[in-house]
């Protein structure tokens, strides 16, 4: 079982990726906004995020850079998961340090995979 923090404004969103994660044997803890996912992050240190890209204030693409830039956190896999479905938004969101870019709607098979590929290379 992982902690996995999801990042993103859609409550919705947030309860669609709960429901599967804890399906899946995750705890799941989840915030709003970037900033405080970025608090979030520094003080637990999940096992894991799940990042939107469109949100109020800082951007998932900030957030990432951030996290990604900061030797404490930088060790923390990102998954940007976003309804921004352009080539050069997968490539930007992968050079800000992202792990993996998933494009809603999402695929549960596919996301459920890309999680535990990215748990399994950090042991």
């Amino acid at each position: 079982m992982a902690t996995i923090l999801i990042i993103d404004d859609s409550p919705t969103d947030v309860r669609v990726f709960t429901t599967l994660l804890e399906r899946a044997g995750h705890q799941v803890v989840a915030v709003s906004t970037a900033e405080e996912g970025i608090e979030r992050v520094r003080a637990e240190l999940p096992d894991l995020v799940i990042m939107d890209v469109i949100m109020p204030g800082m951007n998932g693409f900030q957030a990432t850079r951030t996290l990604t830039r900061d030797p404490v956190t930088a060790v923390v896999p990102i998954v940007m998961i976003t309804t921004k479905s352009m080539e050069t938004d997968r490539v930007w969101g992968l050079r800000q340090g992202a792990r993996a870019f998933i494009t809603k709607p999402v695929n549960e098979k596919e996301l459920l995979g890309c999680i535990n590929d990215l748990l399994s290379s950090k042991t």
